[in-house]
């Protein structure tokens, strides 16, 4: 029997929770953008994103995808796709994930990625705000994710999947050289002062002179 391990709230985390249940959650909730679910091996978090949750991540979304297109790079934006492993018992939805060095190995009109097939993608963006109960960080690199954003909600972290060692924090992005944390960091706090046009030139700018550097 599933039971619950913290009161309902923003995540809820339950245990003992069998793959069975999980796959059915799944599919009930499959055409819903919420609440999002993450799976490890009988733990099983529920999480319903809030609004500031939504907007920091929409804001990361879109950064990538102005500098993909100021740097020419071909990518795939997969959102919150469900990935799972039956064989690992493990599964989770990412706030944003991106296929960028594998993106000609995806089928765009594909149902679902199979990962036992299909490569994970090159980069996921994990909002932190609330401190959600179960870390992904060991699930992501058990499904050998190379890079993740995380955003705390002040600041936004570089992490690269180091073999044993798991995520360790780098100084610029494996998808995007150059780019930095601190970078990261001020393009989202911007994004809280300045209109959405503006927020937009500011960084088609420093894409364009970064590329020039």
């Amino acid at each position: 029997m599933a039971t619950i391990l913290n009161p309902p709230s923003q995540n809820t985390v339950l245990h003992n929770v069998s793959w069975q249940t999980y796959e059915c959650l799944l599919a009930d909730f499959a055409n819903s953008s919420a609440p999002r679910f993450t799976y490890d091996r009988g733990t099983l978090e529920i999480m319903s994103p809030l609004p500031e949750h939504e907007r920091r991540n929409r804001i990361l979304s879109l950064l990538v995808e102005v500098l993909a297109e100021e740097r020419n790079q071909d990518i795939q934006n997969l959102g919150s796709t469900t990935f799972r492993r039956e064989d690992l018992l493990r599964g989770f939805e990412p706030d944003s994930c991106f296929y960028i060095q594998n993106a000609d190995a995806i089928d765009a009109d594909a149902a679902q990625i199979d990962l036992g097939v299909d490569p994970p993608p090159d980069l996921v963006i994990e909002i932190d705000i609330t401190h959600p109960s179960l870390d992904k960080f060991p699930l992501y690199a058990s499904i050998g994710v190379p890079e993740i954003w995380r955003d705390d909600g002040e600041t936004v972290q570089v992490f690269a999947l180091q073999g044993e060692a798991g995520y360790v924090e780098r100084g610029e992005s494996l998808a995007f050289p150059g780019l930095t944390g601190v970078i990261l960091s001020g393009f989202a706090e911007t994004a809280r002062t300045l209109k959405r046009t503006a927020w937009l030139r500011s960084l088609r700018e420093w894409a364009r002179r970064s590329i020039g550097s």
